[in-house]
């Protein structure tokens, strides 16, 4: 801090061109951005008017003005900076429009379904290399990149199909929560395996993230009624978006100073702001930061994307077995933990929680750090990340109706009027 300050302190009176040169490193960054947004926007208005899931859309945008299409830009710092926000304020977004009561009344289902849709694709994924005859710390890495769940993508389908307030979709969002706990416990467990040091941190991550979300959910609960006033008490707050957003933002870094990703904590966050009275209008105030910010994501996640690796047929068929492997045990995984939901929801379970996304870059990038993945190892890895993700919001739109038909019908039988 003390650097900080000198540096600020420190005089700088530079003549002439240094407000150019700052100029000209803005210049490249905006343009960036300006292209990443547009090719999201546009994509995904051609994915609105042919019928698809907007996701796919921007994906696509983000992909086509990426450098491994038309070149146009290579993300840089600000461009991730953005993403980051945009997801953060997504599943800050998610967590508004569900209720602790809500998720608490599903911890069975979702805790069964995390461990399952964690334990089949690592057992798959490491069949799957081994059979191919990679190293078992190849295969460990591997097998863990297909269990990592990514929420972004699911999140954003389930809200745009009006479906958040489903007893199948609080299971699927509490279900990666436990995931991404279980997910950095395995990281660690794995990492420390591959290079011969597992260290108490692996365990220090775990309780401090259990206690990150269990300290949310008390905070929430306590919470409860909490007047709109004391949102805009502070002078600065003319609505009560800016001390959510305050919130939103300190628990986003808690999760990550923790050792969690930073959208557990923006979730958990939605979580306690949704108990007080001034949930229906954040709400409200929050979907045109989420149009603004939410597309970053998914344009970076479409932009990283390099289709070169798979023109090799090697390539080619290891990424078709793992997309295959890595759907059908996180199907299955989230399926038979929520089977107790009947047919139809658990169905929308194991869809829900397909998507591996960031999580399972993370995981591929630190297998490639340790020299355990080989690059074209490491790309094939990347294409399965990227096509699970794509897939998903299509299976998505097609079980969805259906789980929600049936919870209808139980609605109807139980005497209980659903929301549609």
């Amino acid at each position: 801090m003390s650097g900080l300050i000198a540096t600020v302190l420190a005089p700088t009176a530079l003549p002439g061109p240094a407000p150019f040169a700052v100029a000209e490193a803005v210049v490249p960054a905006l343009l960036g951005l300006f292209a990443l947004f547009v090719g999201a926007k546009v994509g995904e208005e051609i994915a609105r008017r042919l019928g698809q899931p907007p996701v796919v859309g921007e994906l696509a945008g983000g992909f086509i003005v990426g450098p491994y299409a038309l070149g146009l830009v290579v993300p840089g710092e600000a461009a991730l900076v953005l993403s980051e926000l945009g997801v953060v304020v997504l599943l800050f977004s998610v967590g508004l429009e569900v209720r602790t009561d809500q998720l608490l009344a599903v911890r069975r289902s979702a805790v069964a379904a995390a461990v399952l849709a964690m334990v089949l694709p690592i057992a798959g994924g490491m069949a799957v290399m081994l059979a191919t005859g990679a190293a078992p710390g190849a295969a460990a890495f591997v097998g863990l990149a297909l269990a990592a769940t990514s929420i972004g993508i699911t999140s954003r389908v389930l809200a745009e199909m009006g479906v958040l307030d489903r007893t199948f979709a609080r299971v699927i969002l509490g279900a990666a929560i436990v995931d991404d706990v279980l997910a950095l416990v395995a990281i660690g467990l794995v990492s420390g395996l591959a290079t011969g040091d597992v260290s108490a941190s692996t365990l220090v991550v775990a309780v401090a993230g259990v206690a990150l979300v269990g300290l949310g959910f008390a905070v929430a609960r306590r919470a409860r009624g909490l007047r709109r006033e004391a949102f805009t008490w502070p002078l600065f707050a003319d609505t009560p978006l800016v001390p959510a957003f305050i919130v939103m933002l300190g628990l986003a870094l808690v999760a990550v100073v923790v050792g969690l990703a930073a959208i557990i904590g923006a979730f958990v966050a939605g979580l306690i702001v949704a108990e007080t009275e001034a949930r229906e209008e954040l709400e409200h105030e929050i979907r045109p930061l989420a149009a603004i910010f939410t597309p970053f994501f998914f344009a970076v996640t479409g932009a990283a994307v390099d289709l070169r690796a798979i023109f090799e047929p090697r390539i080619t068929l290891l990424v078709l077995v793992l997309t295959a492997v890595g759907v059908a045990t996180k199907l299955a995984g989230g399926y038979l933990g929520a089977r107790g939901l009947g047919r139809a929801r658990a169905m929308a379970v194991g869809v829900g929680l397909v998507p591996r996304g960031e999580v399972g870059i993370v995981v591929a990038t630190l297998g490639l750090g340790l020299g355990l993945l080989t690059p074209d190892l490491f790309s094939a890895v990347l294409v399965t990340v990227v096509a699970t993700t794509v897939v998903a919001p299509y299976l998505l739109v097609r079980v969805v109706p259906a789980a929600a038909a049936a919870e209808d019908v139980l609605a109807e039988r139980a005497g209980v009027t659903t929301l549609a």
